[in-house]
């Protein structure tokens, strides 16, 4: 929503301004539209692998919904794993065998919809719980195995808007492509007209004003937008790797998720007292 706030802004301080002395007519010059648009998504095009391509265009559609990780979302994370720690403490690790194989059906995830749909982030709890119960690695394995994956995901996570960032990067240029284009035009008609000639010309610098305003003005929020995104998004696998270390660790399930809690970001982190009372909550 606020990009869209952003981007009426932003046209009314550019061509809005512009349209209080001058002419609008004078702006719409469909050939440098074309231009600069045929110029950017070549770019864009012959830049990425088509996967790379694939994602930067799927990442579009999330900048205009509401961050699914919020304050709500944490408190549910934290309670769920405090229940998954709490049954393994009193039951045994082999206890959350069939939850961890078949998540839709457990009645610990079922209750955290939530979580439940977040699929990346599911694989990845379930997969160190299922090498947990099943495997002799030490903390300090589990550790580095987990930086390195929270690694890939974050390098994938980021490359929409690394992507974006340069079709930004790369726009001014083009606009000076199609300007000079113009100034080649209008020098190859220095017959015609002063009258004909300004319109050329001033035709010939709307490729260097689009240039710049798609880069600045609509790409550079995009890729903005898709950082801000990537690093909310990994914040989560950060929380669940120092849940489950500090449970190897052999801590209580209680300190385990305030570990986890400490991680946040301070705009999504849920107080001590909120978290506390929610897992009472949920044990009655």
């Amino acid at each position: 929503m606020l990009l869209i706030v952003g981007y009426v802004i932003i046209l009314a301080a550019s061509v809005g301004t512009y349209a209080v002395h001058g002419s609008l007519a004078a702006l719409f010059v469909p050939m440098e539209y074309l231009a600069i648009v045929g110029l950017t998504l070549g770019g864009l095009v012959a830049s990425n692998s088509s996967r790379k391509f694939k994602a930067a265009l799927a990442a579009l559609p999330t900048i205009f919904k509401p961050s699914r990780y919020t304050k709500v979302f944490y408190v549910e994370l934290l309670a769920m794993l405090f229940e998954l720690l709490s049954k393994v403490r009193k039951e045994g690790l082999m206890s959350i065998e069939n939850d961890i194989e078949n998540p839709e059906a457990s009645p610990i995830f079922s209750k955290y919809p939530a979580f439940l749909g977040d699929h990346h982030a599911l694989e990845f709890l379930t997969d160190y719980l299922r090498m947990m119960v099943g495997g002799n690695l030490n903390a300090f394995e589990l550790e580095n195995l987990m930086d390195v994956e929270i690694e890939t995901h974050h390098t994938e996570a980021h490359a929409p808007a690394h992507i974006w960032a340069k079709v930004g990067d790369a726009t001014p240029a083009f606009g000076i492509v199609v300007a000079v284009m113009g100034v080649v035009n209008v020098m190859g008609s220095v017959g015609e007209p002063p009258a004909v000639l300004g319109k050329m010309i001033g035709g010939a610098l709307v490729g260097t004003f689009l240039g710049i305003l798609v880069s600045y003005g609509f790409v550079a929020p995009i890729a903005s937008q898709l950082q801000q995104r990537s690093d909310e998004g990994g914040k989560v696998y950060d929380c669940m790797k120092v849940v489950l270390l500090a449970s190897m660790s052999g801590y209580a399930p209680q300190v385990a998720v305030e570990f986890g809690r400490k991680v946040l970001f301070s705009y999504d982190r849920p107080g001590f007292l909120e978290l506390e009372e929610e897992i009472k909550g949920r044990k009655k």
